[in-house]
C-alpha cells in the first residue's frame, strides 16, 4: 500500500513541477510585453539607432559580399549581438516544434513549455529587429547538424546549451551598453532567458536542482557571464555565416 501511495505522490509532484513550469513562463510573457513597452520609449525618444559618435551605424552596409556579417560598434554592435543569438534561438525552436517527431517524442506538457519558449524567442528576435531598423544585420543561416531533431535527449541537451549561453551572454554584455535605457531592456529579456533555461533544465532532470545548478550559479548565487567573444566562439557552429565582432565593445 505505502508503494502505491509513493507511487501517487511522485505523480503528483511531477504533475506540480509541470504545473509551476508553465506559469513559470507564462510570467515571462508579461516580463516581454514590459520591455517591448520600454523599447517603445526608447525608439520615440531617438535613442534608437545612434552610435557612440551620434552617426548611423550600418552594420548590414559593412557586412562583405561573403559569409562575413559584422555586428557593428557600441551600443548598436551589442544589440545586433544580441539580435544574432536570438535568431539562433527562434530558429532552433521553429524547428523543433515544427518537426516531424515533436508530437510523438514529447509529452503534453513539455510540448507546451517548448511551445511557450519558441514564441518568446520569436519575439525577442523582432524586438531587436524592429528596434535596429535599418541597422539591424541581415537574416543570418542556422547550421543545426549537430542536433538530431527525432531525438528527445539531442534537442533537450542543445536548448540547455542555447539557453545557460544566452544568459551568460547577456550577463556579460550588459555592463558594455552606455544606454541605462537599453540596460534596463536588457535586463528585463534576460530575466525571460534565465527562466527558459531553468525550465529546460528542469524538463532534463525533474525535482531536481539542475534548474540552478552550480555549473552555472556561483557561490554567490550569481549566474554565469561571458564575454562576446567567448559567446560568439560557442555559437558559431550552429551559424553558417561568419559573425564579425571585432569592433564590439570589450569594456
Amino acid at each position: 500500500m505505502e508503494k502505491i501511495f509513493k507511487q501517487q505522490r511522485d505523480e503528483q509532484s511531477r504533475a506540480d513541477s509541470a504545473l509551476k513550469r508553465r506559469a513559470f513562463l507564462k510570467y515571462s510573457g508579461a516580463s516581454l510585453a514590459a520591455s517591448a513597452l520600454m523599447f517603445s520609449g526608447c525608439q520615440e525618444l531617438g535613442i534608437l539607432p545612434v552610435n557612440n559618435n551620434g552617426k548611423q551605424n550600418n552594420a548590414a552596409a559593412r557586412s562583405s559580399q561573403d559569409d562575413t556579417v559584422y555586428l557593428g560598434s557600441g551600443d548598436l554592435g551589442i544589440l545586433n549581438y544580441a539580435y544574432a543569438l536570438e535568431q539562433l534561438e527562434a530558429a532552433f525552436y521553429t524547428m523543433v516544434v515544427e518537426g516531424a517527431s515533436f508530437s510523438s517524442i514529447y509529452s503534453s506538457e513539455e510540448q507546451a513549455i517548448l511551445q511557450d519558449v519558441q514564441k518568446h524567442e520569436v519575439a525577442h528576435r523582432e524586438f531587436f529587429k524592429t528596434a535596429l531598423g535599418e541597422n539591424a544585420i541581415r537574416d543570418l543561416t542556422p547550421d543545426f547538424t549537430a542536433v538530431d531533431f527525432s531525438s528527445r535527449e539531442s534537442v533537450l541537451a542543445a536548448a540547455k546549451t542555447f539557453e545557460d549561453l544566452g544568459v551568460a551572454a547577456y550577463n556579460g554584455a550588459g555592463k558594455l551598453l552606455q544606454d541605462v535605457n537599453l540596460l534596463l531592456v536588457a535586463g528585463k529579456i534576460v530575466s525571460v532567458e534565465a527562466r527558459h533555461a531553468a525550465a529546460i533544465r528542469d524538463v532534463i532532470n525533474p525535482m531536481s536542482t539542475d534548474f540552478a545548478g552550480d555549473d552555472v550559479v556561483d557561490e554567490q548565487g550569481l549566474d554565469m557571464a561571458l564575454m562576446p567573444a567567448d559567446v560568439l566562439a560557442a555559437a558559431q557552429p550552429f551559424i553558417k555565416d561568419t559573425i564579425d565582432g571585432s569592433e564590439l565593445p570589450t569594456s
